[in-house]
């Protein structure tokens, strides 16, 4: 049995870092993929003529080492390839309702793009 993902998108806003009290690092990414929209099954155009999207957000969780790459690294629109697994979690809010979530624990995160300029000192080099 294989629980394997990989997607390639762009970050929709910075990363998010904090640390559980065991002192684990944990950094939180929300990347946005696009596939083409369909109308009656079929795909449109939008009104300037490119083929119209859907935007699908995925959250990503990124721990210890992996997450403090992220953190220093990343900014909101770059491009990135995420390989991990889906978790899927269940809870009880403050009211007693059931919740469900579905998140993305990364393994790997490459920068397809770079950040921000001046942003990224001491970053891999990235091929354009």
């Amino acid at each position: 049995m294989t629980n394997l993902v990989i997607l390639v998108g762009r970050i929709a806003r910075d990363p998010e870092t904090r640390t559980t009290g065991g002192g684990t690092n944990i950094t939180s990414i929300s990347l946005v993929t696009d596939r083409p929209a369909r109308k009656e099954g079929k795909t449109f155009k939008d009104e300037n003529g490119y083929t119209a999207k859907d935007s699908e957000f995925h959250r990503v969780t990124c721990f210890n080492g992996l997450g403090q790459n992220v953190a220093k690294y990343c900014t909101k629109g770059q491009l990135v390839t995420v390989e991990g697994r889906i978790h899927y979690t269940q809870w009880e809010d403050q009211s007693g309702t059931k919740r469900y979530g579905c998140e993305i624990i990364a393994d790997k995160v490459d920068f397809l793009t770079k950040g921000r300029p001046g942003d990224h000192e001491g970053a891999p080099d990235i091929e354009d």
